[in-house]
């Protein structure tokens, strides 16, 4: 038997649509985690991962799901991490690939496994951040990606406010602050409508929004944007792929079925003719009654042979359709994503232009308020400092910042604030 026929027999034993189920599993499994490059941030204490773990089994052709390991954990304070069967894992300093190559390998030797099981851990949350100093509401806040010291501080309220003179000022900054970070988020916005936009038309360049072009961050935008598409589009590329690949090979099999089906039409011809001139010369009493019961069962099992064959058919063409099925309701389902991502996008991009006429009034309302905040705002200029607490190999250092400075995890941003007579 042919390696094709072969396999297509072991395909029919365990149901083919179960192993392409398998396949898209894995495929999904295998998809990198899209946060803001999270395969190169190395973890720590109070990072949140949420890990899932699933393994193929070769011998049953299936996916096993561990959801006893799989799950919510936190980064403890020494730095590791606590499963189910696997007791502590060290977490801190490794990026989420090691620690999933580490569970995976664990779990193998743990148990034994003949394949190792494959594990998906995921940046759920950031560790926090604190804001201390001259700010409005000091304390712990959640860290996002590419946050810089001004969106940081817009987080804890702006600068605290004062007496009137550093009132005035401190709000005409909060409100410049706010806008500043609701115009950041609206750039990114509108890069990102762009690439939906050219995905649904099935572009392969992401076209730059008019809006932006000029502005020194564009191409960083772009470009993120751009990696994400490629990424998206590939992924869907493997999964048809797989389910093209399922289709050929059934293909090969229903081809393999029909030659074994005409061999044995050929052999049932043949017995019947046998099984005529069996009953002439019985009828003559030249044979034995045996004989001819011999050769009725022969009949019987090429016929059954013959029913189990298209019957094997048949359930290949079934799966066939249903693969084909597949590859229709996985493109539908892209599009009826995409066009809901982008219906989100237009809303938030509604929202963020709301925020932005509003921090402008109030801008424009603070240089207005009082004469006295007038004539103020023309004597004196609003002095800030900013520096960053950082933690590295155990040791805390303080370094200098600005507004535009990255805020990375664990970090604490002290401000320092008043008014300068010019």
């Amino acid at each position: 038997m042919s390696i094709i026929a072969s396999f297509g027999a072991q395909l029919r034993s365990r149901s083919v649509f179960h192993f392409a189920s398998a396949v898209l599993c894995l495929l999904m499994l295998a998809a990198p985690f899209a946060s803001a490059r999270a395969d190169d941030y190395r973890l720590d204490v109070m990072d949140k991962l949420r890990i899932r773990v699933a393994e193929w089994r070769t011998a049953e052709g299936a996916v096993r799901d561990w959801s006893t390991v799989s799950g919510d954990y936190t980064v403890g304070a020494s730095g590791t991490v606590s499963l189910p069967f696997l007791g502590e894992l060290t977490a801190s300093g490794k990026t989420t690939a090691e620690v999933a190559e580490e569970v995976g390998t664990k779990m193998q030797l743990l148990f034994g496994l003949r394949d190792r099981p494959s594990a998906s851990v995921e940046l759920a949350q950031y560790r926090p951040i604190y804001l201390a100093g001259e700010v409005q509401t000091p304390g712990e806040y959640p860290y996002a990606p590419n946050m810089t010291v001004l969106k940081a501080l817009s987080l804890g309220g702006g600068l605290r406010r004062g007496e009137t003179g550093q009132r005035f000022a401190r709000d005409f900054i909060r409100a410049e602050g706010d806008s500043s970070v609701l115009v950041a988020e609206r750039n990114r916005l509108l890069v990102r409508r762009a690439r939906l936009q050219a995905e649904i038309a099935g572009s392969a360049e992401i076209a730059m929004p008019a809006e932006i072009k000029d502005m020194p961050e564009a191409a960083e935008l772009l470009a993120s944007e751009t990696a994400l598409m490629k990424t998206r589009d590939k992924r869907l590329k493997l999964q048809l792929t797989a389910l093209a690949d399922l289709k050929t090979l059934l293909r090969s099999e229903i081809e393999s079925l029909a030659k074994k089906s005409e061999t044995q039409s050929r052999q049932l011809k043949l017995v019947e003719s046998d099984r005529e001139k069996v009953y002439n010369l019985t009828e003559k009493g030249l044979t034995v009654s045996s004989r001819r019961l011999a050769i009725e069962q022969q009949v019987a099992d090429l016929q059954a042979g013959l029913l189990d064959i298209d019957t094997a058919s048949l359930k290949a063409r079934q799966d066939v359709s249903k693969a084909t099925q597949d590859e229709t309701d996985l493109k539908n389902d892209r599009d009826a994503q995409l066009a809901q991502e982008l219906q989100n996008t237009e809303r938030e991009l509604d929202t963020i232009a709301l925020k932005l006429g509003t921090s402008r009034d109030l801008m424009a309302e603070a240089m207005m308020q009082s004469a006295e905040a007038a004539t103020l705002a023309k004597q004196a200029v609003a002095s800030v400092g900013y520096s960053i607490v950082r933690e590295k190999d155990g040791k805390a250092s303080e370094i200098p910042a600005d507004e535009n400075t990255k805020v990375l995890p664990g970090d604490v941003v002290k401000v320092a604030a008043g008014l300068a007579m010019r």
